[in-house]
């Protein structure tokens, strides 16, 4: 026989459960924005779906973020590739700078050396036309003495004549180099002007890939930043010739 102290014991324990359960249920239903006073089935239906929502927000969380890994991958990618880029176009322009002072201090010699054989040239007919002048003041005008002076005068022109054609020769060998040179130059900063238009472009696409990126990482510190472009650096090598003046009005045009 059941002791009645135990009995209501229990009892009062069962009572205490059903409360706290009923408590527990309008709670979930206040929760899930349900009447406090549905059916059980009703309140499990409400949970199952919002665990099912919760299951789904889950696995979009995880799309998303995988996404966003992937994206973040390309655009690191890109960042190499544009900073690859940009180092080759300064070790270009690097180069093309140093062929173009090599250039100017070899053509500036090279004027130099040609200067000094024209003035050589110049002292050497000086120097045959005074030793003329001593000819014909120590001669007399003999049909002998005629015939050297002319032989020697046709000498002379003969000696000039070569002279003028080593010169001309010397200054058309320095034209051609500096063409070719010049075409060079022309090759080069064509090539670099494609290269700097390139890299432009590049950096575009890698700014609006960094933008595209943010809104799929949690924090934005997390994606790396998209290098500045030299612009100074980038103008010099697609007009290498531009001089101080034109640079100060593009800038205040740009203003």
């Amino acid at each position: 026989m059941v002791n009645p102290a135990e009995f209501e014991l229990q009892l009062k324990v069962w009572k205490d459960l059903a409360i706290s359960k009923q408590m527990l249920m309008r709670s979930a239903a206040t929760a899930l924005k349900l009447d406090p006073n549905c059916s059980q089935d009703e309140l499990k239906d409400a949970l199952d779906s919002t665990l099912h929502r919760i299951a789904e927000s889950e696995a979009n969380l995880r799309t998303m973020r995988e996404e966003a890994r992937a994206a973040t991958a390309a655009l690191e990618e890109r960042l190499n590739a544009s900073v690859k880029s940009h180092n080759a176009l300064q070790a270009e322009n690097a180069e093309l700078l140093k062929f173009k002072e090599n250039t100017t201090v070899q053509l500036a010699s090279e004027r130099a050396a040609a200067a000094k054989e024209v003035q050589k040239l110049k002292d050497r007919v000086a120097e045959k036309d005074k030793q003329l002048k001593a000819i014909n003041a120590a001669l007399a005008d003999t049909p002998e003495n005629v015939l050297k002076k002319m032989n020697t005068l046709k000498k002379q022109r003969q000696e000039e004549a070569d002279a003028r054609r080593e010169v001309e020769s010397s200054f058309q060998t320095l034209r051609k180099e500096k063409l070719e040179q010049d075409q060079k130059l022309l090759r080069l900063t064509e090539n670099s002007g494609k290269l700097v238009k390139k890299f432009r472009e590049l950096h575009e696409t890698a700014t609006n890939l960094h933008e595209l990126a943010k809104p799929h990482v949690a924090e934005a510190k997390e994606l790396p930043s998209v290098p500045m472009i030299d612009d100074d650096l980038l103008e010099a090598i697609e007009n290498p010739d531009a001089k101080p003046e034109d640079k100060k009005k593009k800038d205040k045009t740009k203003k």
